[in-house]
């Protein structure tokens, strides 16, 4: 076999982790035809099939599974080199790049990630704020090193990344003080047509808390659908409408905001994952991040019961 094109290789590797050429050809910046064009190009230099038609996407074959193995750590210690060469040893300091899904309230975000900071060794932090598919995009090319989010990575997405639980809490319903005060002594009931400010219905908590509402026979008039938290808070104080909290974080939102509590339910929980590239955690933020998480913010508000009832 001839040596075979590193570029070739790359374009596999960018098709093999996310599981189609399209999404490859706009992270690239190229067009599918070029890519699909390169990968016939290196199918027909290694002498086999290298993905195999899986619904709309691919799926890779024995072959590509072996050649994807060694191309990610071929292009992760690539990476590496770049950081060295830039400057950047290994052992002067730590960089963790998180990708926070645009769903995850930030109060509880800045909870979770706080810990990387409070390393003895120097640290870093880059954030980015996007939604939870762009994403996964960047932690499948390796430009994230973990992303926060409120599900876990579907086993359906072609992505090599693997899901650690943070734990999980119950929801707090809150609202503008004079509302909250209208509200609360007949909750959940006192719900019926009231104006609520929702999260979007592909995120979890949405579905979550849509299920609750139709067991406790309550109808609320939702006005808003908002997937950035902070910014339901804000029309929230403003007097807009209900809005749910994480139980974590009730003390930090009661404090920041003028708001008061409606009600609470261990009914809706929820639930907090970080996906990463590695199935065992090795970096120092990143075990530092779990182990607070699960010891400290989540394990405060695990197994009590709040049931629906007045705050």
């Amino acid at each position: 076999m001839s040596q075979l094109n590193i570029k070739h290789l790359r374009y596999f590797w960018v098709v093999a982790a996310q599981g189609s050429v399209a999404r490859a050809a706009e992270l690239l910046h190229l067009t599918p035809q070029t890519i699909s064009g390169q990968l016939r190009e290196l199918e027909e230099q290694v002498g086999a099939r290298l993905f195999a038609k899986s619904g709309r996407g691919l799926a890779l074959t024995e072959t590509g599974r072996l050649a994807f193995s060694y191309a990610d750590e071929m292009f992760r210690i690539g990476e590496e080199l770049q950081d060295v060469l830039a400057g950047h040893t290994p052992g002067s300091g730590l960089t963790l790049n998180v990708g926070v899904a645009m769903v995850v309230p930030k109060l509880l975000a800045h909870r979770v990630l706080a810990p990387a900071l409070a390393l003895d060794q120097p640290m870093r932090l880059n954030c980015v704020e996007r939604p939870l598919d762009d994403l996964l995009a960047d932690l499948s090319v390796h430009k994230l090193d973990l992303v926060l989010t409120d599900s876990p990575l579907s086993p359906a997405l072609n992505i090599r990344a693997y899901n650690h639980e943070l734990g999980e809490t119950p929801s707090v319903f809150c609202a503008a003080r004079a509302d909250a005060a209208r509200l609360r002594d007949d909750f959940p009931r006192s719900l019926d047509g009231a104006p609520m400010l929702m999260p979007s219905s592909h995120s979890a908590l949405r579905r979550a808390l849509d299920l609750w509402l139709e067991r406790m026979d309550v109808s609320p008039r939702v006005v808003a659908e908002i997937d950035d938290r902070a910014l339901i808070k804000t029309f929230g104080e403003a007097g807009a409408g209900v809005f749910t909290v994480p139980q974590a974080v009730e003390d930090d939102v009661l404090r920041k905001y003028d708001v008061d509590v409606v009600g609470r339910t261990d009914e809706v929980l929820e639930r907090y994952y970080i996906i990463s590239a590695e199935r065992r955690i090795k970096h120092p933020a990143v075990a530092a991040i779990t182990d607070r998480a699960r010891q400290g913010l989540f394990a405060a508000t695990r197994g009590t019961d709040t049931r629906a009832d007045a705050a």
